[in-house]
């Protein structure tokens, strides 16, 4: 496709009876393309996450549109109202307060919804955190997981805990800024402290940040700082090791930590195991060592 057929395309969007996804600013509002900008300008209605942060976009622009709220608490009840549009021939955009919608929101569920429907659903490419932060870093961008945010407790958050202790791949993580320690905290257990990480804060604000190298490093500035901002947390891999053979000594300084700070033998050599692909009773047996 040429580029007039490419600007020809643009000047038909909005297309009617279609969802457009469209990504918004995570800070900078300068940060919104002009494709975006015209599908709000000329959509039927925008559904939003906040309609007051929407808002801010659509001043900033001299935007004037309908909006609804598009949210956790009321997806349930807007889904069928947005494909009743849709069928009416209606071209509706979906935002989240920033970045791409559908990633850690409600929209997944109402793409699926339209698709069985029969309607289309398009995304208008916007800034992303978990990618901004990911290429930032400097750590491995050629395979990663986004987690986004942790479950807040239970075994469901120790079995992620554990996968990313395991993980080769990339991890990027979501954190609100008074869970944020805790996560740390929860990462050194089951990383150890030397794990390379990135804490990247306000991105694309004013006071954008990129902190750390280790997760050591990274506690340590944090407990002497104020908290406040949006974190994105990317986590470098475990490397793949050569063979099976181990650091006696590193798997039983681990052993004894978990030990000391609360851990049953048995459950600390489990995990241990588990982690480095060990037999429990070789591990259980080094603590006797």
């Amino acid at each position: 496709m040429n580029i007039d057929n490419l600007l020809s395309h643009r000047e038909q969007e909005p297309q009617d009876g279609v969802l457009y996804l469209v990504g918004t600013p995570i800070g900078n509002l300068s940060d919104l393309s002009s494709r975006a900008e015209n599908i709000l300008r000329h959509v039927y209605l925008i559904a939003c996450e906040d309609t007051r942060q929407t808002k801010k976009i659509l001043t900033k622009f001299a935007i004037k549109n309908d909006l609804i709220s598009f949210n956790q608490h009321n997806a349930k009840n807007k889904i069928p109202k947005i494909i009743s549009f849709l069928k009416e021939g209606r071209s509706i955009a979906i935002v989240s307060d920033a970045g791409l919608p559908t990633i850690s929101d409600p929209g997944e569920e109402l793409v699926k919804n339209i698709r069985k429907e029969g309607f289309d659903a398009v995304c208008i490419p916007g800034p992303c955190a978990a990618l901004t932060a990911l290429v930032s870093s400097g750590l491995p961008t050629s395979k990663f997981i986004f987690e986004g945010f942790l479950p807040k407790k239970g075994i469901q958050r120790k079995q992620i805990l554990i996968e990313i202790s395991q993980n080769m791949k990339t991890t990027i993580l979501y954190e609100s800024p008074h869970r944020l320690l805790n996560l740390l905290n929860e990462l050194k257990l089951y990383c150890g402290g030397d794990r390379e990480i990135i804490v990247s804060r306000e991105l694309t604000k004013k006071f954008e940040e990129h902190l750390g190298s280790n997760i050591d490093q990274v506690i340590k500035i944090f407990e002497d700082k104020e908290i406040i901002g949006e974190f994105t947390i990317v986590i470098k891999g475990v490397k793949q090791k050569k063979d099976e053979s181990l650091d006696k000594v590193e798997i039983k300084n681990e052993l004894h930590e978990l030990v000391n700070i609360g851990l049953s033998l048995s459950s600390a050599a489990k995990f241990i195991a588990k982690k480095n692909n060990l037999p429990k009773s070789k591990v259980y047996n080094l603590f006797k060592e």
